[in-house]
This record gives structure tokens, C-alpha cells and sequence, in this order.
């Protein structure tokens, strides 16, 4: 018998992906990055957290979830908004975490999750140096070389987005999924009323991913694209910043509404769970 998500539970995820997701995005703005020669160490993201509740609930809801929590936590809640220079990052993640939540089908496979967490951070960071490298191709946006490294767009992108993905996708999303998703496998799906993922479990519209799948996210890609040119063009629609961007204080008041909507979620979630029993 197939099982699936109801719209309140898939609603409980994207809550829930975007509270989690847009506290640790103000992390990461606090950690700093350290320079070694030619390589630089940044903390990109914790990914791991939406990647979590993707393959262990709607990967749809936890990737949409994600993006939007980052453009309302670390950006719009910070005092700035870029417009259509937002919709990069907001669609290159959001195709990343879904497609490595469709991938997985049985979240008690080591290899399975290992994988697709990796391949997620591929996905986010491939499509974004592919973005970058078309800004210069076309000529939207001027070349800025690096000391060290060959004076070609390719090199100089390609070697960013590498490191981002041995960096960051090892550290910030390979080990952390492979370790907690089996283990919260089951564990925390009674939690939304939700039955452990398994084959029978209806994933996205129920379909194998296909070529369907592929036209979709190539569309959005190509959106993800249009928005960046126009607004480097100067073409952002709504692009603002506040005089307060960036304080000290935004950063406090953008973290506490964040814990309040985890709260507010666990809350729910644990007063449905009362009212089932």
C-alpha cells in the first residue's frame, strides 16, 4: 500500500527546514574563513540540516523550505534584499537538496545517503560556478583574478567550486548525513505523524525521477540564470539595503525570531502528537 505525506506534514517540514536552516545560515556569517596559500576555508552552509529532512520526509518541502529560510533569515531579516540576484542561490539549492532527497530510498543505506548528500553540494555548487563563469563569458560581469592561479574564468571558478565541494560538502554534509540519518531513521518521522520512508512511500508526484525531473530543474535553472543577468544589469526589481544591513543587532532579533519558529513547530508538533494518543 503506497503511503504519503499530507499537506500539513509536508507544511511542519518546510517550517521546520526553513527555521533550522535559516538559524545555522546566521552561523555561518559569524565563522570566520582562514587563507592557505591558494585555498581559501569557509564555512558555504550546513546543508546537512535540510538534507536530513529531505530524505527522511518531502524532499520538495525541505528544499524549498531551506532556500526560503535563508533569504528571510540572512538576508531579508539582515536589512537587504537583491531581487532577482536572489533567485541563484534560492533555486541552484533548492534542485540540489531535491534531487538528493529523491535519490535516496531506503535513508538506512549508508551508501545511498552518502551519495546523495555529496551529490547535492555538486549540484549547488556546479550550477552556481556555471552562473559565474556565463556572468564573464557575457560580459555582465568583469573577471577578477586570482593571485596564484591562471588568469582563465574556467580555472578560477572551477578551482572555487572544487573547493567548496571538498570542503564544505564533506565536512558540512557528507559525514553529518551519513552518520545522522540512518540514525534518526524512524526515530523522528512519529514525531509529524509521519511512517518511516520505505518503498512504498510516495516521494515527490510519485514518479521515478526522469526526464521530467530534469526538464523542470533545467528550467529553473535556466530562471535561476535570467535573474542574475537582469539584475547585474541593474534590473533587480526590488533591491534594497537597509542603513542597519548587517548589525550586530539584526543578527540577534533575525536568530531569536528563528528559535521562536522552532519552538512554535515543536510545539505543534507535540500537541498533535498529544491529541493522537
Amino acid at each position: 500500500m503506497k503511503k504519503s505525506m499530507t499537506q500539513s506534514q509536508k507544511l511542519m517540514t518546510f517550517v521546520l527546514s526553513m527555521s533550522l536552516y535559516g538559524l545555522s545560515t546566521l552561523f555561518t556569517e559569524l565563522i570566520p574563513s582562514f587563507q592557505i596559500g591558494i585555498v581559501e576555508l569557509s564555512v558555504e552552509y550546513f546543508i546537512f540540516i535540510p538534507l536530513i529532512l529531505a530524505m527522511l520526509f518531502d524532499p520538495l518541502s525541505a528544499a524549498l523550505g531551506a532556500a526560503t529560510g535563508e533569504l528571510v533569515f540572512s538576508e531579508i531579516m539582515l536589512g537587504q534584499f537583491g531581487g532577482l540576484g536572489e533567485l541563484e542561490k534560492f533555486l541552484t539549492l533548492t534542485i540540489g537538496i531535491y534531487v538528493a532527497g529523491r535519490l535516496v530510498k531506503n535513508p538506512k543505506s549508508i551508501k545511498s545517503v552518502a551519495i546523495a548528500s555529496i551529490l547535492a553540494v555538486i549540484i549547488q555548487q556546479s550550477l552556481g560556478c556555471i552562473v559565474d563563469i556565463l556572468k564573464v563569458q557575457f560580459a555582465v560581469e568583469d573577471f577578477e583574478a586570482v593571485a596564484g592561479l591562471p588568469e582563465s574564468v574556467f580555472f578560477t571558478e572551477g578551482f572555487a567550486c572544487l573547493n567548496d565541494i571538498l570542503f564544505s560538502g564533506i565536512l558540512f554534509s557528507l559525514l553529518p548525513c551519513m552518520y545522522l540519518v540512518p540514525k534518526l531513521y524512524g526515530k523522528i518521522e512519529p514525531l509529524l505523524g509521519v511512517a518511516p520512508r520505505d518503498e512504498n512511500t510516495v516521494v515527490g508526484d510519485g514518479e521515478k525521477m526522469g526526464i521530467k525531473t530534469f526538464v523542470l530543474c533545467a528550467i529553473a535553472f535556466v530562471v535561476a540564470i535570467g535573474g542574475e543577468f537582469m539584475a547585474e544589469n541593474g534590473l533587480a526589481i526590488i533591491d534594497w539595503e537597509a542603513a542597519w544591513a548587517g548589525n550586530s543587532t539584526a543578527m540577534i532579533v533575525s536568530g531569536v525570531i528563528a528559535v521562536l519558529v522552532i519552538v512554535l513547530a515543536f510545539l505543534k508538533i507535540k500537541n498533535r502528537k498529544e491529541a493522537a494518543m
